[in-house]
């Protein structure tokens, strides 16, 4: 048998010792299943094996030193695995046709049990094309076994413990690389402009310490630096020395300047991320009409450039924008924009799922045409000068009266819930969220509100907002965050929300409700007098004012449990809540990182 192909089944167990029985196997496939247990030492009798994919199984242990043996391996794939121990020269000592290396794990946990220790005297017999080590000790310093790989067209080593700087070689081993990951170390210095990429190309270098100025390399179409400490403005040219690019994320540096005119320029631009900077000054019209066709961009994050009074981008919202017809994400929170809220935004934007404009200067009312965009699903105008009422029809977002159940990535988000930030990745897309506080609107709280059955937060707090809280809010049985505090709100407290049973972060209080407070089996947290706090009509429990009749309900042998109705059932109202851990959105979900 020359050939093996298992993969992509539900086979278990060890692997048998006698596989190294199969002297003239060239190709071993068994990725995708569900293999424990540690390799065999007997691999190293397949002297003619080429290709053993082992990758996305459940195996654990040491890799045989016998594995060296094998002066016939081109590609070797163990990825996704825990594998444990170490990788020295012993393992690597025969494979003079290694071309394609991947050991490597997607999780970005700090518990990396497998560490490759190559001696920096030693050069390996092999010369690669691909590899690919992720989550694994490779450092404390860059490896310098690498610097006789002149032939590697994708070298990644993310998350690999590696600090200081790209050494000199490096640069000179004349690479043309379609792809370089260097992401989540804590390398340092700067970036060599010297670096050589083929046409298209990925550059991944996230969450470092690298400096000084923006690298600029013509043929890469994705260029991600976001957590670094790069400084200066973007190039005024960008647009020009960098015509292929489709993701550009500069976020979480330290940009200065304005944002320049040539990113227009970029035809092609899907995702643009320049959020977390000191980036000042207007947008300029960057995406006009392109020989009539409208733009590509999908995901615009200018978020958060105001770390000083003086650097903030501002103007009013950029009417450019209304051409980027496919946009799903726009985020321009953290600001100081100005104006109305633009009607357009409902018609030329009909695939939006994300619009936060949150923390700006935005006047003037909301605009119902908002209630058109059917995928929007997070919906933050919260910390302007918004007035007016609430528009009736945000009750039509059909997104958030749905479930989703297909996995969709939508970048990250930073969403505000339970009373605090959390930062959403992967799972951004299955929260929902309407947060319109800290404005001064005004009216009632829209019924429609109550048809976005798996709305997940709801903060209406610090508006002038009156009338009562809508009798069907039982319906919103996915409610996990229910803000309304800071109104003028009157009446009772609806007895739907006894129905809440998600619920886990309530704030009714500065309000003028009133009636007896349903009691229940409500958890701790939200058996809290504060919840209610500053509504003077409000009686019993967990407040201390009591309601007219409660000292004889006291004296009444039995009590209320001793109630019946005419049937003679027993009538309680049952107030409770219960935190939900099932979805996952009910604490923080910290950061999640996608793939790339």
């Amino acid at each position: 048998m020359e050939h093996l192909n298992l993969g992509f089944n539900k086979l278990g167990g060890v692997l048998p010792n006698s596989i190294g029985n199969l002297y003239n196997l060239q190709s071993l496939l068994l990725w995708d299943n569900l293999f424990v247990g540690s390799i065999p030492n007997s691999i190293g009798n397949l002297s003619n094996l080429k290709e053993p994919y082992l990758s996305n199984n459940q195996m654990s242990g040491t890799i045989p030193e016998t594995l060296g043996q094998l002066n016939e391996l081109v590609a070797v794939d163990m990825s996704e695995n825990s594998w444990a121990g170490v990788l020295t020269e012993s393992h690597f000592s025969n494979l003079k046709n290694l071309k394609e290396l991947a050991i490597f794990k997607f999780s970005l946990l700090p518990d990396q049990t497998l560490a490759i220790n190559i001696s920096s005297e030693r050069i390996p017999p092999f010369k690669l094309k691909y590899l690919s080590l992720r989550s694994c000790i490779v450092g404390p310093k860059f490896p310098a076994w690498l610097r006789n790989q002149n032939e590697l067209n994708a070298l990644i080593l993310r998350n690999t413990q590696i600090s200081g700087t790209i050494p000199d070689w490096f640069s000179k081993l004349d690479l043309e690389l379609d792809h370089l990951d260097l992401g989540y170390n804590q390398l340092s210095g700067r970036i060599p402009n010297s670096l050589k990429f083929s046409s298209p190309s990925s550059v991944y270098l996230i969450r470092n310490h690298f400096c000084g100025s923006l690298p600029l390399w013509s043929n890469v179409s994705t260029l991600n630096l976001r957590n670094n400490s790069f400084s200066g403005p973007i190039p005024w040219d960008i647009g020009e020395r960098m015509p292929m690019l489709t993701e550009l994320d500069l976020s979480y540096n330290f940009l200065t300047g304005t944002l320049p005119a040539s990113i227009g320029n970029l035809f092609g631009l899907m995702t643009l991320h320049v959020s977390n900077n000191y980036l000042s000054g207007e947008i300029p019209e960057l995406w006009e009409l392109w020989d009539g066709v409208p733009n590509l961009l999908v995901h615009v994050d200018l978020s958060n450039n105001n770390l000083s009074v003086n650097n903030q981008l501002s103007g009013e919202f950029p009417s450019a924008l209304q051409n980027c017809t496919y946009l799903r994400n726009l985020d321009l929170g953290g600001n100081r924009f100005s104006g109305n809220i633009p009607a357009w935004i409902g018609q030329a934007m009909p695939s939006l799922l994300i619009l936060r404009l949150r923390s700006n200067l935005f006047n003037g009312s909301i605009p119902s045409q908002l209630c058109s965009l059917s995928s929007l699903h997070i919906l933050d105008l919260a910390q302007n000068n918004l007035s007016g009422s609430i528009p009736f029809c945000l009750g039509n977002l059909s997104a958030m009266a749905s479930e989703i159940e297909l996995f969709r990535y939508e970048s990250q988000l930073t969403v505000l819930t339970k009373g605090r930030e959390d930062s959403y990745r992967n799972i951004l897309y299955l929260v929902n969220s309407i947060d319109l506080s800290n404005n001064a609107l005004s009216g009632g709280v829209p019924e429609g509100l109550t048809n976005l059955s798996f709305l997940g937060t709801l903060n209406l707090s610090i508006n002038h907002l009156t009338g009562k809280i809508p009798n069907k809010i039982g319906s919103l049985q996915r409610l996990e965050t229910l803000a309304l505090p800071r109104n003028q709100l009157s009446g009772p407290i609806p007895a739907g929300m006894a129905s809440l049973t998600f619920l886990s972060h309530l704030n009714l209080s500065h309000n003028n409700l009133s009636g007896r407070i349903p009691t229940g089996n409500q958890p701790q947290a939200l058996d809290d007098p504060s919840i209610y706090r500053d509504n003077p009509a409000l009686c019993g429990r967990p407040i201390t004012a009591k309601c007219p009749g409660d000292d004889e309900t006291l004296n009444r042998p039995g009590g209320d449990d001793q109630d019946e109705d005419e049937d003679g059932a027993e009538v309680e109202m049952k107030w409770f809540y219960y935190i939900s851990m099932g979805t996952g959105l009910v604490v923080g979900f910290g950061e999640f990182v996608a793939p790339y």
